[in-house]
């Protein structure tokens, strides 16, 4: 509560102080020119002919001037006034035609088309007034405060504030008056609709997706940080969890460390509790994988031992030995397709790609509860891979098909917008499926390598092969 009493800085005192010594010369010069007038009025000639030229003059200097005023007409209160040559460049080039020096200010009835909104951290110093010296910056530019954080440090303060500005604005005019309010490593960017949610609300809601599903723990802590690297690394250990400005490290509850990178901007230790807290309630609550069952129709012929419909469902660990089985009777052939080379050690495979955290997989079921193929998406960074293993004797039913289309809505609903798979430049099938999305690909093939990376739509429809 102390930082929002505002304390004046030394350059308002002299700016004060400068203020009131030319409003005392003005008073002076004033009384001076008003005795000289007096003595010229009383015992000059022309005394009362200069009283009635002067009061013409001023009436015809106020005529003017109304006239001036409505043909020019100003700009609103509130306005906003550049004085960057830039920001007035700027201005033209996105409104042709709009006066530079003058950008309408946003408010709550705005439509969201003519407002930017954006996010801003500052450093200032943890003393009565900071905070209220860079709220009164914001409101002389002016831009609307929509939400507020702060980020304390053991001297100093990382403020966070997501703002509602004139889409005319260029961040530097923001960052040059934080800047002079007492602010130091100012980072802007455009935020979303999405930050407008308040912290409290955004991170219970983070902590029910998790509770739900194990998976969501790497995407609740990108959705919480923004952008950032997410890296599991079960190899490692650690005594206690470490924060280092930019790399936040925790101690996995599944055993490893889960390694977060964000180079801008860096970590702040209030960031770092949140990320230990959500890290410990997915601890407390263990392996959890969602009922999500459905049944997949199989198309052509029909696969052995079913009547033409076949379950899919979330896998989990403990359909670990039942993989394992598929795999043993898959010919070598699809298993080069699908790890790209022989397979050394199935079963070490089977501990990364069925443990949640790393992603979702999803398994197919015959009517004898048998596990005939098995479908992947972990979590990359902003991306995510797709990998698909069908066992032989189930192949050309339209099940890998289908199965990309599922695992490309699951990362679209968790927010992935690129997703990509590394195969065999061979494996025609793969091609095949992933261009009957009808979304934009790209290859790139490297000693025999295909990287297939697919940018997804917000509408996705996979097409019926002919």
């Amino acid at each position: 509560m102390k930082r929002s009493h505002a304390q004046p800085s030394l350059s308002s005192v002299r700016a004060r102080w400068r203020r009131d010594t030319v409003e005392l010369s003005a008073v002076f010069v004033a009384v001076a020119v008003a005795d000289l007038v007096a003595n010229i009025v009383v015992h000059g000639h022309d005394g009362p002919v200069l009283l009635l030229a002067s009061a013409l003059a001023l009436g015809a200097t106020a005529v003017w001037h109304s006239w001036w005023t409505h043909r020019h007409t100003h700009a609103p209160p509130g306005s906003i006034t550049s004085t960057s040559g830039s920001a007035a460049a700027t201005a033209q080039a996105q409104a042709p035609g709009l006066d530079a020096e003058t950008l309408p200010a946003p408010t709550a009835a705005t439509p969201p088309e003519e407002v930017a909104l954006w996010r801003i951290r500052v450093t200032v110093a943890d003393s009565p007034g900071s905070l209220a010296s860079l709220c009164r910056a914001l409101a002389d530019i002016p831009v609307n405060i929509v939400s507020m954080q702060a980020h304390p440090l053991a001297e100093e303060t990382v403020d966070e504030f997501v703002v509602r500005a004139s889409p005319l604005l260029a961040p530097q005019e923001l960052s040059r008056a934080l800047v002079a309010a007492g602010g130091s490593e100012v980072w802007v960017e455009r935020a979303d609709p999405h930050d407008l949610v308040d912290v409290p609300t955004r991170v219970l809601t983070m902590a029910t997706r998790t509770a739900h599903d194990a998976a969501e723990l790497p995407l609740a802590l990108r959705q919480l940080f923004g952008r950032c690297r997410i890296r599991s690394l079960p190899g490692e250990s650690l005594d206690e969890d470490e924060l280092d400005g930019a790399v936040m490290r925790l101690r996995d509850p599944a055993g490893g460390v889960v390694e977060l990178t964000r180079s801008q901007p860096p970590f702040t230790p209030t960031e770092f509790a949140r990320a230990r807290a959500l890290v410990e309630l997915d601890a407390q609550l263990g392996p959890r994988v969602p009922e999500d069952r459905a049944t997949l129709h199989v198309s052509g012929e029909r696969a052995p031992h079913t009547m033409g419909e076949i379950a899919v469902r979330r896998a989990e660990p403990g359909d670990r030995a039942a993989a394992t089985a598929m795999h043993a009777r898959c010919s070598s052939r699809t298993l080069r397709q699908r790890y790209h080379g022989p397979v050394a050690d199935v079963d070490r495979y089977l501990a990364h790609l069925l443990d949640p955290r790393h992603g979702q997989t999803l398994a197919v079921e015959s009517e004898d509860g048998a596990i005939v193929a098995l479908a992947h998406l972990l979590w990359d960074d902003d991306a995510a891979e797709i990998a698909v293993l069908v066992e032989d004797a189930w192949q050309r039913h339209g099940i890998g098909g289908a199965l990309v289309q599922r695992l490309t809505e699951l990362a679209r609903t968790a927010g992935v917008a690129t997703v990509y798979a590394v195969t065999n430049s061979s494996n025609s099938g793969m091609i095949a499926t992933l261009r009957r999305l009808e979304v934009p690909l790209d290859y790139q093939v490297e000693d025999g390598t295909l990287v297939i990376t697919a940018h997804l739509s917000p509408t996705l429809a996979l097409t019926a092969p002919q």
